[in-house]
């Protein structure tokens, strides 16, 4: 079983720990290793399944079916980290459902939260975020699709691709240029809602860990004035917004990861033979087992540190969020390496659990600002501090 000493650590509280605990036991009994081949139904089934069991209230603020008034970003943190360490496909789900709704909760007015929150804290409605294009990935700002302004609304034109949850998705947080002003300044959030009128799903994309994952393109597509979510040529501010609060959650789940690699690569060693001994009795070995237990507990801390000081103390948390995305997703990739290292060729044979956990992870460095985007805005963070 996994090290879970760190729910004692004062970030966390009472109800966290109890989280843990629970939570863990209803992945034993519910989650497995097996690799669907259909990856479209059993992400629909994990998230009805996610949402049956309450997992999924921890999505949306209490008044709308969640369980805190505003989101936690621990118990999210925490969340996504034990899904991580039974199933990816898991975590993927949870994830979906919290990002995809996450816009909504912190502008939505209060028919749309009423019409999009509870469903998707019951896990009735599979939500999705629309940001990235072909021709902009981290560079957001300078994304091409348009909306343009009508006597009754917006008609939208462009693509998006890396859609997570693309083809399967009830609804999209879309954003769009309105242009009210260059750049960043000129973008706004819309709701879509899949079966609209000029919305195509026009590729299926396949990555090393499968997932949904599809390009969606806009023609014509009319919305109601309804649609627009939050203020207009906001959408870039709530773009990042809704970033700033499952960043932290994204490093958790790598965190999640490293820790199954842990485990399996300890599990492992005990009992591989070496000469007269095993390979936990070499040296070698040892230390790389030492650096893997470092990189776990410093991936935790920086992790629970954020969300303590969002959560707690009710600060910004740009940096310490940035800070805990990036060693987390980049440690978690030197974690999982050693693991299949020590596992020899049977790290690297379709179906072992590292094998999976190497595909796993390695997209985690890439979505939601990727590893050099995270150095940054440290670095910018810093700069700005040193200089008061």
């Amino acid at each position: 079983m996994a090290d879970r000493s760190f729910l004692d650590w004062p970030f966390l509280d009472d109800s966290h720990r109890s989280l843990g605990m629970e939570l863990d036991a209803w992945c034993a009994a519910n989650l497995s290793d097996d690799h669907p081949h259909d990856i479209d139904a059993a992400c629909r089934d994990l998230v009805a399944a996610l949402g049956a069991a309450g997992w999924l209230r921890y999505c949306v603020p209490a008044a709308y079916g969640g369980v805190h008034e505003q989101l936690d970003i621990r118990s999210l943190a925490l969340i996504r980290e034990t899904l991580a360490r039974y199933s990816g496909l898991a975590d993927f789900a949870f994830a979906m459902q919290g990002l995809g709704s996450g816009t909504i909760g912190l502008l939505g007015t209060e028919d749309q939260k009423q019409r999009y929150l509870p469903e998707v804290a019951a896990g009735r409605k599979i939500a999705a975020f629309a940001l990235t294009e072909p021709e902009s990935g981290s560079d957001v700002a300078s994304m091409q699709t348009t909306a343009r302004r009508t006597a009754s609304g917006y008609v939208i034109d462009g693509a998006k691709t890396y859609i997570s949850n693309g083809g399967i998705a009830d609804y999209y947080v879309l954003f769009a240029r309105t242009g009210e002003a260059p750049g960043a300044k000129g973008v706004s959030a819309f709701i879509v809602d899949a079966d609209t009128a000029g919305l195509a799903v026009t590729e299926r994309i396949e990555v090393i860990a499968p997932h949904p994952l599809a390009t969606l393109t806009f023609t014509d597509m009319a919305l109601p004035e309804t649609a627009l979510l939050g203020e207009s040529g906001r959408g870039f501010a709530a773009a990042m917004a809704t970033l700033d609060i499952f960043r932290t959650t994204v490093g958790a789940a790598a965190l999640g990861f490293a820790r199954r690699a842990l485990d399996e690569a300890t599990a492992r060693v005990k009992v591989r033979k070496l000469g007269a001994g095993t390979l936990a009795d070499n040296a070698i070995t040892q230390s790389k087992l030492a650096e893997m237990v470092l990189d776990v507990d410093t991936s935790a801390l920086l992790i629970y540190r954020a969300g303590w000081l969002r959560d707690v103390m009710g600060q910004r948390n740009t940096r310490e969020a940035a800070l805990a995305k990036l060693h987390a997703t980049d440690s978690a990739q030197q974690v999982i390496d050693k693991a299949v290292q020590m596992f020899g060729g049977m790290g690297v044979t379709v179906g072992a659990p590292v094998e999976a956990l190497y595909r796993e992870v390695r997209a985690l460095r890439i979505y939601e600002g990727a590893s050099e985007v995270q150095k940054v805005v440290i670095a910018r963070q810093h700069l700005a501090q040193s200089a008061n």
